[in-house]
């Protein structure tokens, strides 16, 4: 629990550091791609949380990785490296957009679909996630063909389950029970 309170300690650091530099937005940028990059990366993210390997060398590392990144964004990991905190970087990564989305009055509704969303269906998942909460979001499409068709819909605590697969799913319980 102290590694996540510590993140998010960091996060609001940047955070206001990046407001104040008008690069808010960039840095959020940044953090969504550390944090997707150490998501797909098991190497990388060994590397980090690695006791055994070089500070210098987890430096180098993530500086080549990550080398088109705002000042801020450097600063934290190079913060992170002296302060032997680095294991933190993907939690702060994530605290960070959770932060700016906070920030931004904005949220990020998750779609579960068996194909990829069209434009217009966006749109409309816009206009509900917008009419449920009230906010602005962000969809992210996920795609998951087990789910047959329909879709899921997750905003914050709020799940919709409107796919063929929880359907069918609800229907045996019903001829099992009977």
């Amino acid at each position: 629990m102290s590694g996540s309170r510590a993140a998010i300690r960091y996060a609001k650091a940047v955070l206001s550091i990046a407001t104040d530099q008008k690069s808010a937005e960039i840095v959020n940028n940044d953090m969504k791609r550390i944090a997707k990059t150490i998501a797909e990366s098991d190497d990388l993210n060994g590397m980090i949380q690695s006791p055994v390997i070089k500070s210098s060398d987890k430096k180098s590392v993530l500086t080549s990785v990550f080398k088109d990144t705002n000042i801020a964004t450097t600063n934290l990991i190079d913060t992170l490296i002296a302060n032997k905190r680095l294991p933190l970087l993907n939690d702060v990564a994530i605290s960070f957009s959770q932060l700016y989305d906070q920030l931004r009055d904005s949220q990020v509704a998750t779609v579960t679909t068996a194909i990829a969303l069209t434009d217009e269906l966006k749109s409309k998942v816009l206009a509900k996630v917008k009419e449920l909460t009230g906010k602005e979001a962000e969809v992210e499409n996920i795609i998951d063909e087990s789910i047959l068709g329909g879709f899921i819909l997750r905003v914050g605590d709020i799940q919709y389950n409107a796919s063929i697969a929880n359907k069918l799913n609800k229907l045996k319980r019903e001829f099992t029970l009977n």
